[in-house]
């Protein structure tokens, strides 16, 4: 690989990392963020929820600005929000002030995240972009298992707010390298008006199900905001399906799930993206609120899932030459589905070497398998003139799968635990702080420590079955790569 391939592998690295790195610690920072702003579930779940809710609705017009108007303009633009937008989160005051500058950090990552992988499949093509997205996937997920690990640090001595300053100078280093070494590149025959009605049409649509997913959880499912909301949610969603059929230049190109193995990758990318998201938005909760854990522990608790991605990537195109990327894709899932079972048979009396580790072992050991084959097949399926819309549409299928599955499964949650739960005044005033409940009775307190946990094997039961879902929804071998256009493209990759 020539110096300048290695460059434009740093900069979209680090910047797709940017994402990971801030959900990890975001989520290991939310139950002090909690404490801090004497704040309910819901609340902090909106941290999260609006963040993910914006980027993954915006992510399909990200992918269609980077196209039309240069994927690098697009990730340097983005990066540089993102930035910002991380330093109002440091400066928050409040959960609303929290929530207008985690907005800022969504609309960057929506610009930046699909570049990110167009610019891969642009730069690269044939087998060295096979080994290109390895190498990103597990590099990815090196630096991503850096910042858990600073964030508990920075969390246990220096307070909360200090873990968004850890992506000012990865973003730093992200601007410096694409400006020096990514080409510009962009779709010369995409038409340029944009399909804004259709991207408000999308948000509209999942934030509707999404905030009554998330009100639901406290307010129950017979509250008229939360059945208007579901039901406002479903019909512009509906109307985005209709709307996106009929309109001249769709945000979403109908064409593009015309191919068989595009739907189903992204089908198997929604269901276990789902389930992975989900266990890194619980688990702190589970391990921080219920177990007694600190930040920092948590963090390298979570590492055998990062780890098993970095190892497993660069072998997987090897892999999948030697096995298929069906049989791949359909053993990386599964494996996924037998992490989840055994986290779903967490007792409190247990070590979390016997209660955590495994499950967390197997979850990061099915994802290694999977990852890098799933993108790569995902953008391979869709042809070299839609590399920015299939990489958006995928990048935004795994966010919105972590953000429906975050709220339906709180739900889930929400409900254990009030079933497990005495029905008093003392517990039904603070029903919807769930895990950081606190009781003056030691006994209600470790009874409301046992809710939890049960509430959280619930959950983690539920993805085993998303992740068996994932497994079967097999994908045919894939179609005939188109030959590139851009020959500047396929010389630097020989």
């Amino acid at each position: 690989m020539r110096g300048r391939d290695t460059w434009v592998l740093l900069a979209t690295i680090v910047g797709s990392s940017l994402a990971f790195i801030d959900a990890t610690v975001v989520a290991l920072a939310l139950p002090e963020i909690q404490q801090t702003f004497h704040a309910s579930a819901g609340d902090v779940a909106w941290i999260v929820e609006l963040y993910t809710l914006v980027l993954g609705s915006l992510m399909l017009l990200g992918g269609a600005l980077a196209d039309r108007y240069g994927r690098k303009r697009a990730f340097v633009g983005g990066v540089a929000l993102f930035a910002l937008g991380s330093i109002g989160c440091a400066f928050s005051w409040s959960i609303a002030s929290m929530l207008v500058a985690r907005v800022a950090q969504a609309i960057g990552g929506m610009l930046y995240a699909p570049a990110s992988l167009a610019i891969l499949g642009n730069h690269f093509s044939g087998d060295a972009r096979a080994r290109a997205i390895a190498s990103w996937s597990a590099f990815s997920s090196l630096t991503s298992t850096l910042g858990p690990v600073m964030g508990g640090v920075l969390i246990d001595t220096l307070g909360w707010r200090s873990v968004f300053w850890i992506n000012v100078p990865l973003c730093a280093i992200v601007i410096a390298a694409a400006l020096r070494h990514v080409s510009e590149s962009r779709d010369e025959r995409a038409p340029r008006n944009l399909d804004w009605f259709g991207a408000l049409l999308a948000t509209l649509g999942l934030g509707g199900m999404t905030y009554a997913l998330i009100l639901a959880s406290s307010a129950g499912w017979n509250d008229g905001g939360v059945r208007g909301a579901a039901i406002g949610g479903v019909v512009s969603f509906a109307a985005f399906v209709v709307y996106e059929r009929r309109t001249r230049n769709p945000l979403l190109p109908p064409g593009l799930f015309a191919s068989k193995t595009f739907s189903l990758v992204n089908l198997s990318t929604l269901l276990l993206y789902g389930a992975t998201g989900t266990l890194f938005y619980e688990l702190p909760f589970a391990m921080i609120q219920a177990h007694g854990y600190n930040a920092l522990q948590t963090a390298f608790a979570m590492l055998p899932v990062p780890i098993g991605v970095i190892t497993l990537s660069r072998f997987a195109p090897r892999l999948v030459k030697r096995a298929g990327v069906s049989n791949v894709l359909t053993a990386g899932p599964l494996v996924v589905a037998l992490g989840f079972a055994l986290l779903a048979l967490l007792e409190p009396q247990h070590s979390y070497w016997i209660a955590f580790f495994p499950g967390v072992l197997a979850i990061g050991i099915g994802m290694g398998i999977t990852v890098a084959p799933l993108t790569n097949t995902a953008i391979g399926a869709a042809g070299p003139q839609h590399v920015g819309i299939a990489s958006g549409v995928n990048t935004a299928v795994a966010r919105i799968a972590a953000l429906l599955a975050i709220a339906a499964l709180t739900v889930l949650l929400a409900a254990i635990y009030d079933r497990a739960m005495p029905a008093t005044p003392v517990v039904l005033a603070q029903r919807d702080r769930l895990g950081g409940a606190r009781f003056d009775d030691p006994v209600l307190q470790q009874e409301s420590q046992r809710a939890f946990e049960e509430g959280f094997r619930g959950v983690a039961a539920a993805c085993a079955l998303l992740a068996l879902l994932a497994a079967c929804a097999r994908p045919p071998s894939p179609e005939p790569e188109p030959r590139p256009r851009d020959r500047s493209s396929s010389e630097l990759s020989a």
